[in-house]
């Protein structure tokens, strides 16, 4: 698929059908589809989807479809059609034509159900839910037909027109296919393709009381929009032949034929809406665009850019064995890119006060430095000094251990961008923590090496004076399991995920960064030297008013340690 960083094409499985139908004539161009229930925000998984069916349909100059699987109306809002659009449009990808609904079809839903019935093919059945499990047999077993099977065609005709007006209970009859009970695909055991639900619906109000189930509308909504490769996850390999049954059997006169992929299984986090809605639920977390969610918004909002995650999923790959795939992996990728995009700056998280005690405003001068070594158009900034400065907590020892090139009482280091300095007082509080360095200027040291000595550390700082207050979150990863939602406790079962959340995966420190930040526009992207990757925070940092920093990753994995 397409990247930001021009990477060369990997081939797959998929390609290489498209690139068959395509020689033999089968198909003149290509149409995929993307389509998401909007019931949640989109995770990581569904972005390898979208960069898969996106990226086709931009490789091979054919279409994608956006399309909304909205037959669910009481987990469905537009808060999450329009979270969808967003993620989709973020990642850079644009779909064909007006987004497209489920609902969009249900008359055609409808009336090819009738067409069912009127073909023998489909019937109204009475068996509650749990009747019909009783029915349905097993793995091992075959299922036995319902009692209700050989209604004739004028009474199924009658009854589901009734089921559509309204005369019936919720959940008081169904209409299925009549397909095979003995079948070894228990897909294919009399499936039910409308229920009785009375739910109002986002889009069609009240209009409707039966909706169809999910293997029917996929199928037909499909062939309706003319889809040539129907791309999906693995686990509906065995839904299939129930996909290619209904088109088999309606008159309808486009088939699609469906392919299957490994879903993602990102480690340290959930692929599963159902349990990110648990999450969110339960106030475990900020909402779906938590910074800590796997969610698009929410790594849309932790910093990491849409090439970055375009990247990661052409390295990821696809293919129809398992893909279960390191964090280090994404965040990987999100660094790659990140390096080349983000404007540097100096920031100090944990502060110790340095007072330069032979400073004179007339004598000690600044300088200018670059917002990145590689990119001269990205400008410069002036980097101010003063009598007091900051530097990080870790980049003093008053003990250093072996090969330290930090700053220690007694020791000389280079400010970043300004002159060597030298420790020579170290003053403590009542407790023993060091508070306050006092140090003395090399005034004959800017922009070149001391005479006789060499001073091999460098060090981070800001000027006290000029730095301005950042409210700076340090995320980590959610969760400290591996596989949270796999793990068994000594009785085989499950344990629930939520005993796995990480306690460490946010913490907010008030940090000292250079000025030149506080004019940034909220999810600008800055590298904070020798510490990581951070961003303005989408919602909270108010331009030119207040700072608000999240980090994305940091310079390097340091998770294994």
């Amino acid at each position: 698929m397409s990247t930001e960083n021009n990477a060369p094409v990997v081939s797959n499985f998929i390609r290489n059908i498209i690139d068959e139908d395509l020689a033999s004539g089968k198909h003149s161009s290509i149409v995929t589809r993307f389509p998401p229930e909007p019931n949640g925000y989109l995770h990581v998984g569904h972005a390898k989807s979208i960069c898969l069916n996106f990226g086709l349909a931009e490789d091979y100059q054919g279409k994608c479809n956006l399309r909304m699987d909205d037959t669910n109306p009481e987990k469905e809002s537009d808060e999450f059609v329009q979270s969808i659009k967003d993620s989709v449009e973020w990642l850079g990808f644009q779909w064909d034509g007006n987004v497209r609904f489920a609902s969009d079809y249900f008359d055609a839903l409808y009336d090819y159900a009738v067409e069912l019935i009127k073909s023998g093919k489909a019937f109204v059945c009475d068996l509650n839910a749990e009747e019909m499990r009783a029915y349905r047999g097993s793995l091992t077993e075959p299922g036995k037909n319902s009692p209700f099977r050989d209604r004739s065609v004028e009474e199924n005709l009658d009854l589901f027109t009734r089921m559509r007006a309204g005369e019936f209970a919720d959940g008081s009859k169904t209409l299925r296919l009549k397909i095979d009970m003995a079948s070894g695909n228990v897909n294919l055991r009399d499936p039910v393709i409308y229920r009785i639900r009375r739910a109002h619906h986002h889009r069609t109000g009240d209009k409707w009381c039966i909706y169809p189930m999910y293997d029917y509308t996929h199928c037909i909504s499909d062939a309706l929009e003319g889809i040539t490769h129907s791309l999906c996850t693995l686990e509906f390999e065995d839904h299939r032949p129930l996909y290619d049954w209904v088109l088999d059997n309606i008159t309808i006169p486009c088939h699609p034929r469906q392919y299957e992929f490994s879903r993602l299984e990102l480690l340290y986090a959930l692929t599963s809406k159902r349990k990110l809605q648990a999450l969110v639920t339960d106030g475990l977390v900020d909402g779906w665009n938590d910074p800590r969610m796997p969610t698009i918004e929410g790594m849309r909002r932790r910093g990491f850019s849409p090439a970055g995650i375009r990247l990661f999923a052409q390295r990821i790959g696809v293919s129809k064995g398992e893909n279960i795939i390191d964090m280090s992996v994404l965040e990987g990728a999100v660094r790659e890119m990140l390096e080349n995009e983000s404007p540097r700056v100096m920031a100090v998280l944990d502060p110790i006060k340095v007072t330069l005690s032979n400073f004179d405003a007339a004598v000690t001068a600044s300088r200018s430095a670059p917002f990145h070594p590689h990119h001269p158009e990205f400008g410069e900034r002036e980097v101010p000094i003063a009598r007091e400065i900051w530097i990080e907590r870790e980049d003093f020892a008053e003990v250093p251990p072996p090969k330290w090139q930090r700053l220690t009482a007694g020791g000389e280091v280079r400010l970043r961008y300004s002159y060597v300095i030298k420790c020579e007082e170290v003053i403590k509080d009542a407790d023993g923590k060091v508070v306050e360095l006092k140090c003395s200027i090399d005034h004959d040291t800017l922009g070149k090496n001391p005479e006789g000595r060499k001073v091999k550390g460098v060090i981070h700082w800001v000027s006290a004076e000029h730095a301005i207050e950042a409210d700076v979150r340090l995320y980590d990863r959610l969760f400290t399991e591996s596989r949270p939602d796999a793990v068994r406790g000594e009785d085989g079962e499950y344990v629930d995920f939520r005993q796995f959340l990480n306690p460490e995966s946010l913490k907010t420190v008030t940090a000292y960064v250079e000025d030149a930040v506080l004019k940034a526009a909220p999810e600008s992207r800055f590298q904070f030297e020798r510490l990581g990757y951070f961003v303005t925070d989408r919602y909270d940092h108010q331009q030119g008013v207040r700072a608000v920093f999240n980090r994305t990753v940091g310079l390097r994995d340091t998770w294994s340690k």
